[in-house]
């Protein structure tokens, strides 16, 4: 463009020329001398009003000229309170927030699986995570992991959150299938330690009991006779043994919430645990596999993960686009969030832009804002040659005229 309009600068000059020597030859010439004439003065004169926003005219230190280089810190404020009074006031942002659906525009974005919003979200996401977990010092984020999970652990008092635990199970009658557990457990145990009990008897028995056998028949029936207390508590849903361990777990669940004594000895043993060292290389053991089976989710966006984050956003989407009454919740609390950032945060960002814009030489302010009008500041150029013609035209006929 600038090429185009200095061209036709010459042009004119060349018009000019030519009208002036044949000028004698036709009335005609005169128009065509007049108007390049006067397109030669607007070509020139729009030139200088050009190139004075931006530099020196030929290098000449004319007054006024280089305006935007000589004033870029003023302009710079300028365009920073330009921006807090018409764009970063309370008002204003609640304004153009009003008559904004950001939560049906978003909900339509995830939703939309031809826009990829969805996919788009979820692999950039990913991808920052596994970028985070890959840089940072894995032993380092394990143990603040461990250390801020058992500052948690250490607030809570889990004796009584045992408890309740415990007493809602029991109501609900979920604890018949622990007590069958522990009763076979109980007669697995028997069956595998069956030498050491029958041990056990004979070295209790006395000397009458071992001289006449009767010790080998005391551990059988004593044996024989768990057996089958054992099996008789697994078959019989009413057994008395039955009736008192579950006598047994509602006093546990009482004392648990109720008792100080047993609440301390709890949270002693779980201060212990926490402290030992023993767990602490457990935990890293347990956070190095966790961290490695993240990543390797993380850099698998087509696996099974990934579709499933795919559906939960997408179905995220269709509730933000279809639900009335969510988007007027989502659409007032983001009202109140940017007007509260205009109110707290707008000084901070029009200084950031003030002092960012004066931070820049007067080279990059000049090229960057002559690059963003460039064009028009040349059709600036022409449109003054043309005019500046048409109007020595006009000039030429009114003295003919006259």
């Amino acid at each position: 463009m600038r090429i185009f309009a200095t061209g036709l600068l010459v042009l004119m000059a060349a018009v000019f020329l030519t009208a002036r020597h044949f000028q004698g030859l036709h009335p005609a010439w005169g128009y065509v001398l007049a108007f390049s004439e006067a397109a030669m003065v607007g070509g020139l004169a729009d030139w200088f009003a050009v190139t004075a926003l931006f530099r020196h005219p030929l290098g000449l230190p004319i007054p006024h000229t280089a305006i935007i280089p000589e004033n870029k810190d003023r302009i710079a404020e300028t365009m920073g309170q330009f921006l807090r009074e018409n764009f970063l006031t309370p008002q204003v942002v609640a304004r153009r927030l009003s008559n904004m659906n950001l939560a049906a525009s978003a909900g339509d974005w995830l939703a939309d699986p031809a826009r990829g919003g969805s996919t788009r979200l979820r692999d950039g996401a990913a991808e920052l995570l596994a970028q985070i977990l890959e840089s940072l010092d894995p032993e380092r984020l394990g143990t603040q992991v461990r250390a801020g999970l058992f500052r948690q652990v250490e607030k809570l008092e889990v004796a009584p959150l045992i408890g309740q635990m415990m007493g809602t199970m029991i109501a609900d009658r979920r604890h018949l299938p622990v007590i069958e557990s522990l009763v076979r457990w109980a007669g697995l145990t028997l069956e595998d330690n069956e030498p050491l009990v029958r041990d056990l008897i004979h070295r209790r028995a006395n000397a009458v009991l071992r001289w006449t056998g009767l010790d080998e028949r005391l551990a059988n029936s004593v044996i024989d006779g768990l057996y089958k207390l054992l099996a008789e508590v697994i078959v019989d849903p009413d057994h008395p043994l039955r009736a008192k361990i579950e006598e047994g777990l509602e006093q546990l669940a009482r004392d648990l919430q109720h008792d100080p004594d047993l609440r301390e000895k709890v949270e002693r043993m779980k201060r212990e645990l926490i402290g030992n060292a023993a767990v602490s290389s457990w935990w890293q053991g347990v956070w190095e596999r966790m961290r490695t089976a993240m990543l390797a989710r993380l850099r698998r966006p087509a696996g099974e993960t990934s579709g499933q984050m795919s559906e939960a956003l997408a179905e995220l989407g269709r509730h933000l686009r279809d639900d009335p009454l969510l988007q007027l919740q989502i659409n007032r609390f983001a009202r109140r969030t940017l007007v509260g950032i205009a109110v707290r945060y707008g000084d901070q960002i029009v200084r950031l832009v003030s002092e960012t814009v004066k931070r820049w030489d007067a080279a990059t302010v000049t090229d960057r804002i002559e690059g963003a009008v460039g064009r028009d500041l040349q059709f600036i150029r022409i449109n003054g040659t043309l005019v500046g013609g048409l109007v020595g035209v006009l000039i030429h006929v009114i003295d003919q005229l006259l």
